[in-house]
């Protein structure tokens, strides 16, 4: 299966991965500041949008190469688009040109806690099959990590609102089941091996993630943090500006690297 993507944009290939309960249209709001620099591939990742359902991690991972554009690419990913796009970057590192993870994570190392996170991932997934997505989503979208989408315009909260009610059932259980955190392979270990260029971005209201990315640094060779300020966990949406100017310094200083 070939993902469906949004292309849009001229210059310099950059792939935009979204995060759970979005699809390739999360990224629209950065057309006018991204466009003129960057012609970017957006995939609705497996269970979203117009894209099947999840079936696997390793799976999702092989749909990406066929998808994504041609040659080295910029790449950048968005919490569950995050944590895809450094597993690609692991697996294919000749197609990264640098990497820009925004609220990611390599997954959960302790093998209790990535059980326990399986089983709630599974207990959500069925409450989404029994119950629908607007029930899902009006217990989902009050967790505490969201918090600072609630803060967003009127007409940014109703985008955002639309876009999740666009996905079926079946795809957000898939996405819970197979991309999950309980689900993903840790990464942990594997971070060191990484030599492109990672900028590893969150926001300075998200302390778990915040963390997070500091202990990533402490593990990717050469990498940088960069904290969005006054932003919780989606800096792409609270504070769009920032990002863009973010992601445009550090790909466009990255743009001779291959």
């Amino acid at each position: 299966m070939t993902l469906a993507t949004a292309n849009w944009g001229a210059g310099e290939p950059l792939a935009l991965l979204h995060g759970f309960t979005g699809d390739g249209s999360a990224f629209d709001h950065l057309r006018e500041a991204l466009g003129p620099r960057f012609r970017v591939t957006a995939p609705d990742l497996p269970g979203h949008g117009k894209s099947a359902p999840a079936t696997g991690w390793n799976a999702a991972l092989e749909e990406l190469p066929v998808t994504l554009p041609e040659g080295a690419f910029f790449l950048a990913g968005y919490s569950m688009g995050a944590r895809l796009a450094l597993g690609f970057a692991l697996r294919w590192p000749e197609r990264v040109r640098a990497l820009l993870l925004e609220s990611g994570s390599p997954g959960i190392a302790d093998t209790e806690e990535r059980a326990r996170r399986r089983t709630e991932d599974e207990q959500l997934a069925g409450s989404i099959l029994r119950d629908g997505v607007p029930a899902f989503l009006a217990r989902w979208e009050e967790h505490p990590t969201l918090a600072g989408l609630r803060e967003l315009s009127a007409s940014m909260r109703a985008a955002i609102r639309d876009r999740r009610l666009r996905q079926t059932p079946e795809g957000l259980a898939s996405a819970l089941r197979h991309l999950g955190s309980g689900a993903q392979p840790p990464l942990w270990d594997q971070l060191p091996r990484l030599r492109v260029p990672v900028l590893l971005l969150a926001g300075e209201r998200d302390a778990q993630f915040s963390g997070i990315a500091r202990s990533m640094a402490g593990a990717i060779p050469g990498s940088r943090v960069a904290l969005v300020p006054s932003s919780g966990h989606s800096p792409h949406l609270e504070a769009p500006e920032r990002y863009t100017e973010a992601l445009a310094a550090f790909f466009t200083q990255r743009g001779g690297e291959t």
